[in-house]
């Protein structure tokens, strides 16, 4: 293994958004039965530092192989479109109307029925950023336009957090 390699590399996946996970979680599991510290015991300190330098790598790339949002952003860097999240938050008008609208359906609803409405449209249009992130960067090959879609996702994944937060905040 070359520490140089792109997550996909390591895994032996194609460089695409569209992953199998099972896939990825057995690569996983193989990649760290192979790296195991334990089994280079007898080759001295040397061996057992690099295979743990390789354990950490497998499980960095794992993290951003297996989420959907990571792996979107991993891609888009990759193919020189960095998504640039904390300097470039432009988003399209009807988003934004969009988020507005969700903002203030969160803050009026007072009841677990109302926020589980909201969180069942904001996963449907979860589910159709991903499809979209899809095409852009696994039949486009647009980068560009999935950067976009990605920090709007990000927004959408932040939200959702805040759905839970508010449900929590009833429950109590």
């Amino acid at each position: 293994m070359d520490l140089s390699y792109s997550d996909f590399q390591l895994f032996g996946l194609p460089q695409r958004f569209e992953q199998d996970r099972a896939g990825i979680d057995a690569r996983w599991k193989d990649l760290q039965r192979e790296a195991h510290p334990d089994k280079f015991a007898g080759q001295g300190a040397a061996a057992q530092r690099l295979a743990l330098q390789w354990s950490v790598r497998i499980n960095e790339a794992y993290q951003r192989l297996k989420d959907p949002l990571r792996r979107a952003e991993y891609l888009c860097e990759l193919r020189g479109a960095p998504i640039e999240k904390h300097s470039n938050t432009a988003m399209p008008g009807e988003f934004l109307l969009e988020q507005m609208d969700w903002r203030e359906a969160l803050e009026e609803a007072d009841s677990e029925e109302e926020l589980d409405a909201l969180t069942d449209r904001v996963l449907k249009r979860r589910r159709e950023m991903l499809g979209r992130i899809h095409e852009l960067l696994d039949v486009e090959n647009d980068p560009q336009g999935a950067a976009q879609q990605v920090r709007a996702l990000m927004f959408v994944e932040r939200f959702g957090g805040d759905i839970e937060a508010r449900l929590a905040q009833l429950g109590q």
